[in-house]
C-alpha cells in the first residue's frame, strides 16, 4: 500500500519526481547567477562612483519592496508584452540541439520568466549579504596590505575578499535556502516545478495531504542538505585561506 491508501500510480509519482527534478536544476542555477549578479551589485555600491551606486541602490531597493510574485508575474506578462511578437515567438518554439549523444531543449518561456525573476530577486539579497561582509572586515587589514605595499586591487582581492567571503558565507547559504523555497511560487506562470505538479496529483486523485506532504518532505530534503552542506563547508578547511594576515 502506498503513501496514498493504495498502490500509489507510476504516473504520478514521476511527476512528482520530475517536478522535484525542475525545482533543483531552478534552484542551483538560480544560486549559481544570483551569486555572480550580487558580487556584481556589490561591486557598483562600493565602486564610489555615484551614477553606479545610484544604479545599484534603485535596483535593490525595487527588488526587495516588491512582492515576489508580483516581480514573477512582470516577467512573465509584462516582459512578452514588451517583447517583439518575433522574439516571443521564437522563445515559445521549440528548438533543440544536438551535442554527439546529448541534445539540450530550449527551455519554455515559463521557465525562462521564472528564472531571471528568481535570479533578480536573490541576487539583490546576496548583494547586501556581500557588502556587509566586507564592510564586517577589519580596517587595519587594510591598512596593513598597504603599508606592505600592495595595490588597493590587490588588497581587495587577496585581503578583504575571501574574509568577506567567510563572514557572508552563511547568510548567503540562507538566501540558496530561500531560493529552493521560493521556487515554488513560478507554479503561478505555469512553471511545471514541484508545487505544481503536487497540484496536478491532488486535482487527479483528490488526495490533497498525501500529495502535498510528499511535496513537504522532498522541500524539507532538499532544504536539509543544502543547509548541511553549506555548514559543512563552513567548518572545513575550505575558509583556512581568508584567516590569514597580511
Amino acid at each position: 500500500m502506498g503513501v496514498f491508501g493504495e498502490p500509489m500510480a507510476l504516473r504520478y509519482l514521476s511527476w512528482l519526481l520530475e517536478g522535484f527534478a525542475v525545482t533543483l536544476l531552478l534552484s542551483a542555477a538560480v544560486s549559481v547567477a544570483a551569486t555572480g549578479l550580487g558580487i556584481a551589485v556589490c561591486g557598483l555600491k562600493l565602486s564610489g562612483r555615484r551614477p553606479l551606486v545610484i544604479l545599484a541602490d534603485t535596483y535593490v531597493s525595487i527588488i526587495r519592496n516588491t512582492p515576489l510574485l508580483v516581480q514573477l508575474f512582470f516577467w512573465y506578462f509584462g516582459a512578452s508584452a514588451l517583447m517583439p511578437s518575433g522574439l516571443m515567438t521564437w522563445l515559445n518554439t521549440p528548438h533543440v540541439l544536438d551535442i554527439a549523444l546529448v541534445s539540450l531543449h530550449w527551455p519554455a518561456f515559463e521557465t525562462i520568466a521564472g528564472f531571471f525573476g528568481l535570479t533578480l530577486y536573490a541576487g539583490a539579497y546576496i548583494a547586501e549579504e556581500f557588502r556587509a561582509g566586507i564592510n564586517g572586515v577589519d580596517p587595519a587589514q587594510r591598512e596593513s596590505a598597504m603599508a606592505l605595499g600592495l595595490r588597493p586591487a590587490l588588497v581587495f582581492w587577496l585581503v578583504v575578499l575571501p574574509q568577506a567571503v567567510r563572514i557572508a558565507w552563511l547568510p548567503v547559504v540562507g538566501q540558496y535556502l530561500n531560493t529552493i523555497k521560493n521556487t515554488s511560487l513560478t507554479m503561478a506562470i505555469g512553471l511545471a516545478e514541484l508545487s505544481y505538479a503536487s497540484r496536478q496529483v491532488e486535482t487527479e486523485t483528490f488526495l490533497t495531504f498525501q500529495a502535498f506532504g510528499i511535496a513537504t518532505i522532498l522541500y524539507v530534503a532538499a532544504v536539509a542538505v543544502t543547509e548541511a552542506a553549506g555548514h559543512a563547508v563552513a567548518r572545513s578547511g575550505r575558509f583556512a585561506w581568508a584567516t590569514q594576515r597580511p
